[in-house]
Formats: structure tokens, sequence, C-alpha cells
């Protein structure tokens, strides 16, 4: 069998011959078909969620390029990247050594496979530098839960600034012997693409992986399930097969033959692909932040909106109550009643322990105002700690809350305000003293409170608003935006807006969700499904 031997990066800035030949020389063991190498990195970011390695020295005067790895666990994404790299290496398939960035072997850690891993590669002698970004944690047996740790964590690594800002392809990575898409697919490439911009679409490209011979089978799969990418002008997408036999060990010899055949396919789909990057110019992901943070502030301000309409609404059920009262005082013509008692519902927030739903699946903490009592961000920001830098933060204060606080009357916890009645008996005098009025101008206490209830409208209109106009701007400017992801909340929205009277735009939400449905039906299925497991 092979073995893995150290190799640092100043074995490597030499002519490939010189470095093959002190590789060989300084080898521990030539045992098995091939020698095998990790490269060693060193370590950028080493987070539970984003990792970022680096190897090699970087050199700005060379081409760059970022492509991301979307696709199951198992299929051959790592295997992909490490290609890549003996590609850059310039390693033949004479040499009979494999160098590997990512370990593929049996002492590859948890937390590489549950990381969204980002990879810079420097080698001296390569005509470019690549980033590539692997999803491993996506559709792994830990389930749906990862697969959105994966999701916040490409947000993050999109929005830093010391993050990746453009990208030249987004791979999506399938083997030849799919005959369709799986609903957990599915799952994978809408969670990702539905945070890219429009304009990423046709720098989309699909990986086929363990394609010996032409994968008629997976390029139906691909068309079949309408996957957004880039396309031939026969409609056809586009695609690079690879066979992965010539990373694996071999007993035989006589096997030789195959072993080069496979690495001639490779280094011909890498060119391939590389032409096609280098035709097309590389993506500003400026957009695609757009869209990231218009989804969170969506999520964020239709999740605020239910809170503070259902306050709204038990409120003006509170005030309808205490006018009922003042009006049969009025009519009944009392007004020394200082022992009146009258019993209302009257509404409240608790702050509770968070209890995560199927679409809020990874969201253990929520960002919180404890001014206004409201929950701010809930899906949250796992990765923030410095509340400024939170998605709904804005020139240091919240674009959720009624007050629009500073993010430092914020906080961030494993709890959030849930809305609640209770019944609770009041005195006149203590409305009296609410409303600064005395009890001989009850009509005009009647009229305050006929104020009050229009005010509540008018705010609810304005969060209703709000919400609508993010979702038309996502349908602008999104690749995806008719993404699962909307769907949670479009019921919700329409009935909102059908109170406001706006049928025009009652049509328009409706529409956006009969797309919606008929675009992610099975997508649907398969996370209530698990939900339900």
């Amino acid at each position: 069998m092979a073995r893995y031997c150290a190799l640092r990066n100043e074995d490597l800035k030499m002519p490939n011959e010189d470095q093959i030949n002190k590789i060989r020389t300084n080898s521990k063991s030539k045992k098995g078909f091939i020698t095998r190498y990790f490269l060693n990195t060193s370590s950028i970011i080493d987070d539970d969620r984003l990792k970022r390695m680096e190897f090699g020295e970087k050199y700005k005067s060379k081409p760059h390029k970022t492509i991301i790895l979307l696709g199951e666990t198992g299929v051959g994404k790592s295997t992909l990247i490490n290609a890549m790299v003996n590609y850059m290496l310039g390693v033949k398939s004479e040499d009979r050594i494999w160098c590997e960035i990512i370990e593929t072997k049996e002492n590859q850690t948890d937390s590489q496979t549950n990381a969204v891993t980002v990879y810079d590669v420097f080698i001296n002698h390569s005509s470019f530098s690549l980033t590539a970004i692997d999803t491993p944690g996506f559709g792994n047996t830990d389930g749906i839960e990862d697969d959105l740790n994966v999701a916040e964590s490409l947000h993050e690594l999109f929005k830093s600034k010391d993050g990746v800002h453009e990208i030249n392809a987004v791979c999506l990575v399938v083997s030849s012997n799919t005959t369709r898409l799986t609903d957990r697919q599915l799952y994978i490439f809408d969670s990702v693409l539905s945070l890219l911009g429009n304009d990423v679409e046709k720098n989309i490209v699909v990986f086929i992986t363990h394609a010996t011979t032409k994968p008629k089978n997976a390029i139906k799969a691909i068309k079949q399930a309408n996957v957004v990418c880039a396309k031939t002008d026969k409609g056809d997408p586009v695609y690079f097969r690879f066979n992965n036999c010539h990373c694996e060990d071999f007993d035989d010899e006589e096997i030789f033959s195959d072993y080069t055949v496979a690495w001639d396919q490779f280094n011909t789909s890498i060119k391939d692909f590389l032409a096609f990057i280098n035709e097309r110019p590389s993506v500003s992901l400026k957009k695609t932040e757009i869209v990231l943070k218009r989804r969170k502030q969506l999520a964020a301000s239709i999740n605020n909106m239910k809170d503070r309409i259902t306050m709204a609404e038990l409120k003006q059920i509170e005030l309808k109550q205490t006018e009922a009262i003042l009006q049969q005082l009025v009519k009944e013509k009392k007004e020394n009643e200082k022992g009146l008692q009258y019993m209302v519902d009257e509404p409240y927030k608790e702050k509770v322990p968070i209890e995560c739903e199927w679409w809020n699946f990874g969201s253990k903490e929520a960002t919180c105002c404890s001014v206004c009592e409201e929950n701010c961000h809930y899906p949250g920001c796992w990765w923030v700690r410095d509340l400024s830098k939170c998605s709904v933060m804005s020139e240091g204060k919240c674009t959720v809350c009624t007050g629009k606080c500073p993010y430092s009357a914020h906080v961030k916890e494993k709890k959030i305000y849930v809305v609640k009645t209770r019944k609770v008996n009041k005195t006149l005098e203590e409305l009296k003293r609410k409303y600064e009025k005395t009890f001989e101008e009850t009509k005009s206490l009647i009229n305050k409170l006929n104020s009050e209830k229009e005010e509540q409208e008018k705010q609810k209109a304005r969060l209703v608003e709000e919400c609508y106009q993010c979702v038309v701007t996502l349908d602008t400017i999104a690749l995806k935006s008719d993404s699962v992801s909307i769907l949670q909340h479009m019921d919700f929205l329409i009935e909102k807006v059908k109170e406001t009277g706006k049928t025009e735009r009652v049509k328009i939400l409706k529409q956006l969700k009969k797309r919606a449905e008929a675009e992610n039906q099975k997508l649907l299925k398969y996370i209530r499904r698990f939900w339900r497991s």
C-alpha cells in the first residue's frame, strides 16, 4: 500500500524534474504503486464551521482562479481539489506519486469533514494560483442542521473583509452513475445557489466524477432537474468529466495502462475547464452580498414583524375591552367610580429558551433588543460576537427593532422574546393616570384610544411594506428567487398584504409562491420528511 510522507512548501519551489527526484530521494518508503505526500499547510482561519488553509507564497502577478465545489459527501470533491493541486505541481503519471492538500485516508478528522474549508494554493512554477472552496459538510449523515451551517459559513466567507469577493466557477459535483438527482442533492444545490446573485449563472458548471465514458445518464438527470447552470448552444449543461482512478492504489502493475489513461483524461478535462473559465471574466460577489443581506433582512424583518403584529393585534383587543368599559360609563353617566375595576387580556413579552423549527435548524442564538424587547435577528449570524457586525445592523444601529436602537442595546443569547397574554384587573384611576386625562374627559379618552389603534395599524402597514419590497428585490437580483427559503414566509406575508387592501401586490406574491412551490415540490417534501423523522 502507499504511504504518506510530509512535504514542505520549500520542496516545491523548483522545476518539476528536480522536484520529483528530491521527493523520491527523501521518501522513507517506495512501497506500493503510488507514494502519497500530504502537503503541509498553514492555517489562516480555524473555526468549527469555517477553515482557511494556505499552501505556498502568494504571487500577486499571477492569474488567480477561485472555484467552489458543491455535492454530496463521497462524490469526490476532495479528490478533485487534490487532482487540481497535482496538475499545478506538474505531477505526471510516470512519477507514481500523489500529493494531497486534503487528506482522504483514514486519518481524516471529523472537523475537516464538517467545516467549509478554503484552500489557497500558490506554487512557484504553476501558471496560475488557486482558491478552492470545499463544502464537505453538505449532505452528510448528520443531516439538515449541518447543511444549513454550511450555507451560513459561506455567507460569512463572502461578506468578510478578508474573505472571497469574486469567483470564477461554481462546480456542481455528481457521480457518473447518477440516473436522477435525489431530493438531498436538489436541497444541496438550492441551499447555496439561493445565496448567489443572478450574474453567476453562466459560471456554474457540472463536474461528473468516476466517468470512464460519456456520462449520458448524469447529463440527462441534470437536465430533467432543471438545475441552474451554464448551457451549451444545444441547451445541454456545461460539464467536465473525470476518472478518479488515477489517485487510487494499485496492487497489479498490469493496471498501469488504466492508470495512465485516467491521468490523460484528467489533464484533458482540467485544460478544458481552465479554458472555459479563462473565456469568462470572474464574477464579483457584490450582488451576491446584496442577496445574502436581503435574505437575512427579509427573514429578520418578517420574524420581527410577526411578533410586533401579534403584539399590536393583542393590544387592540385590550384597547377595545377598555373602550367598551368607558362607553358603558358614558352611557350610564357615571363620573365618580374611583374604585371601579375591570378585567382585560393584557399582552406582555417573556424571554424563553429557543426551540428551533425545521426552517431555523442550527439557530441556537438570537440577537435581541433589550430596550424594545424584540427579536431583531433570529435565526442569527452564528459567527458574530461583535454585534455591530450583525447582518441587521447598519451604521451602528439596528434596522429591525421599533426604536432602531444602537447595537450596544442588543444582546446575543440562547433566548428569544415570546408574546403572551394574561388576565389583569385594572382600575379607572390607572387608566386616567396613563393618559393624563380627568374622568370628565372620558370621551376624549376614547378618542385617544382610537388614535392609538390607528397608529398601530399604520405601523403594521409600514412593516408589511418593508417585507414586500424585500421579496421584490430578491426576485430581481437573486439567482434563485424562488428558493425554498422564501416559502416559509409567503403565506403570512400574503395575508398581511391582503389586509392592506393592495390586491395587485397580493396577486404578485401569489404568483411568486406558486412558482416557488412548483420548482421546489420535491425539496419541500424532503425537508418536512426529515423534520418529522
